[in-house]
């Protein structure tokens, strides 16, 4: 990014060049003073939520969102679980999303329970399928999993996959593929809370892959999300691929990355440490296999290490956990269940 570029935007928001120390936050001036308060740290997470923005783009914060509308278009049963395919709209009246909905027989307008929003991997054909339990591979059914263990939950398409076509060039009101999935995973909980059989204040949310750091993303924007867990999501920059991080700037992500900060990790003005940090005192859990070759694992060490003095400083070190089990880009079938559990412990 050239200089010019980096004062414009510091006009706005303070740019921070250590992403790896979160011990302070930049004043007026740019200052640097110690964070010693909760609402100091509120501070610096204001900073990395608008950091995030000049990346991805601007949250949309429409007066009158568009009516989700949502419609059911098949009904399965699966045991005691019945398996909606709906369709609702998010941001475009001549646009519908399609998702599966499960809701267990224990859901009730009497009894509502939680819900978790589930978010599929880079799987272009298939989508919401490969949670659902449909098609795909075994170890990633979890919509399908969390309903049998009494969640409603919800797998809807990342744009441009499964039934979900999206050209991401004609729509420059998003600047990146990154922000148009957290708007639409935002209106995925709307719709979540509108069902009269979901508690609306116990939402979780779980992906794998793609699915692992859509999930940080949009929990980042949403303090909705009580509770989350990333497989296989996320590691910080620097240790993607050696710090080449062109995996990240295709259309359905943040293609600024590429075209203004150069892939260069020293450039990007926010990693992976100020938004795990910035989930505190909400309960995270990130699933990181010792031999992903997608996301490297001491990335991953590293930022739990770094965000752990801000769940300290909120009261509620114990709801940042991490688990490393002895596997590649994967979701054992042990690990699913450690992220299970979390859910049950925050949101039950």
């Amino acid at each position: 990014m050239a200089s010019g570029q980096k004062q414009v935007e510091s006009k706005r928001t303070p740019v921070y060049q250590e992403h790896l120390d979160l011990s302070y936050y930049l004043d007026q001036k740019g200052e640097k003073q110690p964070i010693k308060t909760w609402n100091d740290w509120e501070k610096r997470r204001s900073h990395i939520l608008a950091n995030m923005q000049t990346v991805m783009g601007e949250l949309p914060h429409p007066e009158k969102p568009v009516p989700l509308d949502m419609k059911v278009l098949e009904e399965t049963t699966i045991g005691s679980t019945k398996r909606f395919k709906i369709s609702y709209h998010t941001d475009d009246p001549k646009q519908r999303v399609h998702a599966y909905l499960f809701v267990p027989q224990s859901a009730t307008k009497q009894h509502p329970v939680p819900a978790v929003l589930c978010l599929h991997q880079t799987n272009s054909k298939i989508g919401k399928e490969e949670p659902s339990g449909i098609r795909g591979l075994p170890n990633l059914k979890y919509a399908l999993e969390l309903a049998k263990r009494g969640y409603v939950s919800l797998a809807p398409d990342y744009p441009s996959f499964g039934e979900y076509p999206y050209d991401f060039k004609a729509h420059p009101e998003y600047r990146s593929g990154t922000m148009k999935a957290i708007y639409d995973n935002m209106r995925s909980i709307d719709l979540l809370q509108s069902l009269d059989y979901v508690n609306r204040d116990k939402i979780g949310c779980i992906g794998h892959s793609l699915g692992g750091h859509n999930t940080m993303f949009t929990a980042a924007f949403d303090k909705r999300i009580k509770a989350l867990v990333s497989s296989c999501g996320f590691t910080r920059f620097h240790k993607y691929y050696g710090g080449k991080l062109k995996g990240w700037t295709s259309d359905r992500y943040m293609p600024l990355i590429n075209s203004r900060y150069q892939n260069d990790p020293d450039l990007v003005p926010f990693d992976f440490t100020e938004i795990v940090a910035g989930f505190a005192p909400r309960a995270f859990l990130a699933c990181s296999p010792i031999s992903d070759s997608n996301f490297e694992v001491s990335g991953v060490r590293d930022v739990i290490q770094i965000a752990k003095p801000i769940y300290e400083l909120a009261g509620k070190e114990e709801n940042l956990q991490a688990v490393y089990p002895k596997a590649g880009h994967d979701f054992p079938v042990e690990t699913r269940e450690t992220a299970y559990q979390f859910f049950d412990k925050h949101l039950k």
